[in-house]
């Protein structure tokens, strides 16, 4: 089975679910409804910040990323367009509850809390097998309307205006 990721963004060089990035840490999410999706992840050695345990910002990452999928998603399904659009993260939250291990399967789960016409905010969770949430997200995500380079500068133009004035 094709992950959201692989369907729609198979070029994609995102660092954290990016396909077509081999060096980076190539999520892969899948829906389970229109508003919340599900991944799995095995960290690799290098991932560690101890013996033992994940890093904190591979945990970041790993959260923001599935929950930005998330997010573009359910903004695709709510609008009933083909693809999802280009979502971009505002501001996270990440709550790093107990340490990870990195010798164990991580499960991430996230959903929509909120959902408008630019923007969804997601919560996410961060599991091991049989174990209670070890982290937890809060993010906001925004659509993008347009990305385009300008003299070897990214310019992208939000929906609306004053982007971290919104919430």
């Amino acid at each position: 089975m094709k992950s959201l990721q692989e369907i729609y963004a198979p070029n994609s060089i995102c660092f954290g679910c990016g396909p077509a990035n081999e060096r980076g840490l190539k999520i892969r999410s899948f829906a389970v409804s229109d508003r919340e999706t599900h991944a799995e992840f095995v960290p690799e050695k290098y991932q560690e910040a101890f013996p033992g345990m994940v890093n904190g910002g591979i945990i970041g990452a790993l959260l923001d990323c599935h929950s930005n999928w998330t997010a573009c998603y359910a903004l695709m399904k709510q609008a009933q367009l083909e693809e999802p659009p280009c979502t971009v993260t505002a501001d996270f939250h990440v709550k790093l509850k107990a340490p990870t291990p990195s010798n164990q399967k991580i499960i991430l789960k996230a959903r929509v809390i909120e959902l408008k016409e630019d923007r969804a905010r997601i919560e996410a969770e961060l599991f091991t097998a049989g174990a209670s949430c070890l982290s937890s997200l809060e993010l906001n995500a925004f659509r993008v309307v347009e990305l385009k380079y300008e003299n070897s500068e990214l310019e992208c133009k939000w929906l609306s205006c004053d982007l971290w004035k919104r919430f």
